[in-house]
């Protein structure tokens, strides 16, 4: 039975190191035979969260914008990936208000359990996506039926494209094709 699975690309660069990790595990995942779709947030009109909780109460965001898109389609995914550029160690801002503009989902009878995490960054040390890993873990913990499954890290790549060849992109391969 193939899974419908979210991949949300949070860097607002084209063709950037981080998409090349979320389309890496959506070529795995599709030969799988999974269901992919992978949502890119360049260019989307996604506004702060006005932490007014009417969402809490509506189950729907007051924020007229590509969220109210994008919010359903996770809702109803088996599993959601997150691809990010590391910024100063933690993910890209575009993330961050995804996640907060995400809160309709808490009240919701969301279908999603395993989340994976995919990141890219100058810098290649291990602790480098520590951060934005655990910022994402906190996220998940308010989703009591969902846990981070995986996640793949490639570092030392700033340039768009250097990724190419990069370990990473193989292992973000088989993370996707392993879904089934």
């Amino acid at each position: 039975m193939s899974k419908r699975i979210v991949i949300i690309s949070t860097s607002p660069r084209r063709n950037s190191n981080s998409e090349a990790l979320a389309n890496a595990f959506a070529k795995g995942a599709a030969e799988s035979g999974n269901d992919i779709e992978v949502i890119s947030l360049r260019g989307k009109d996604m506004r702060f969260c006005l932490g007014c909780f009417a969402c809490q109460k509506t189950g729907k965001c007051v924020i007229k914008d590509d969220m109210n898109e994008i919010v359903p389609k996770m809702e109803h995914a088996d599993v959601l990936v997150f691809a990010t550029p590391i910024y100063y160690y933690e993910m890209s801002g575009q993330m961050k208000t995804l996640l907060d503009r995400a809160n309709p989902l808490f009240v919701s009878d969301y279908r999603f359990r395993d989340v994976y995490f995919l990141s890219s960054a100058a810098e290649d040390e291990d602790f480098v996506p520590q951060r934005a890993q655990s910022g994402l873990e906190g996220w998940i913990e308010c989703f009591e039926k969902a846990h981070l499954t995986g996640s793949v890290f490639g570092g030392g790549v700033t340039d768009v494209g250097e990724i190419k060849g990069h370990h990473a992109l193989a292992e973000a391969y088989e993370m996707g094709k392993a879904i089934r």
